[in-house]
């Protein structure tokens, strides 16, 4: 996501700044429903664009504040939502902004290239309600278990937040067209997280020490750290086989594995 400057030319802007603009109607609405939000709710929406989104945003939301760090794209995004009193346009980088001290939904087409980082500034946003984003379709499939693997990402955040994936787009509905499909990526911040106060420090040890890949086996990775026999117990209380690969575990068996390796009280996974 590097600035532009005025000598470089709308092509090569397109190229660093990854702008493949949802061009559809019916998939731009259809986005907009995913997103959610009503008349009390604010939404910050990242690459916003020449503001085709957040025009549809803004018909569902309370407030919208709308993001786009192209100063081209940006004048087209105020001249779109001048009429719009509730939408304030942002001529700027998204990920250097600060999050709303208020709760907020997250949404964006965003660009493949800033992904991660996006991403990454959403789970730490204390604020944060949701995440809809519109990402490339293996990373959404990747990180929603879609391939029957689990990242170490979803798996170190799941006691907070769920993820899942939401419809696929064809990447035709895209000017210009990308390489790929895309999909809707969903994160939710859960009402009540599946760990006490206080566990995570130790999940987040666990899944780490898990992902190790030390012995080829997820039950030889953390005997690193705990005894076999506590291990043994974890592994039968949680439904994993003591020669899982530890992509193939599900982030719920992975909760009650930390609960009991540490002793703490929660609910049985729903698998």
């Amino acid at each position: 996501m590097n600035r532009t400057t005025p000598n470089i030319s709308r092509a090569r802007a397109r190229r660093e700044l990854s702008q493949n603009f949802l061009a559809d109607r019916a998939a731009i609405a259809r986005y907009a429903r995913a997103v959610g939000g009503g008349p009390g709710d604010l939404v910050v929406e990242a690459g916003a664009g020449d503001g085709r989104i957040t025009a549809a945003l803004a018909a569902r939301a309370g407030r919208v504040v709308a993001y786009e760090i192209d100063p081209v794209l940006a004048a087209r995004l105020r001249r779109r939502c001048r009429e719009l009193p509730h939408v304030r346009c942002v001529t700027g980088d998204f990920l250097r902004a600060r999050p709303p001290s208020d709760p907020f939904h997250l949404a964006g087409n965003i660009p493949y290239s800033a992904t991660s980082r996006i991403v990454a500034w959403a789970l730490q946003a204390p604020a944060l309600r949701s995440a809809t984003l519109i990402t490339q379709l293996e990373y959404a499939r990747r990180r929603t278990g879609d391939y029957g693997r689990w990242s170490r990402l979803t798996v170190r955040t799941w006691p907070v937040f769920s993820w899942r994936m939401g419809g696929r787009i064809d990447r035709g509905r895209f000017r210009p067209v990308p390489r790929v499909d895309a999909a809707v990526l969903r994160l939710d911040r859960r009402e009540r997280p599946l760990l006490p106060a206080g566990a995570m420090r130790d999940h987040v040890r666990c899944v780490d020490l898990g992902f190790t890949g030390r012995g080829g086996t997820l039950h030889a990775s953390l005997r690193a750290a705990y005894p076999r026999r506590r291990l043994d117990a974890a592994f039968r209380a949680a439904g994993v086989p003591r020669d899982a690969v530890v992509a193939h575990v599900h982030p719920d068996q992975w909760v009650m594995l930390v609960a009991v390796l540490h002793d703490l009280s929660v609910d049985r996974p729903r698998g």
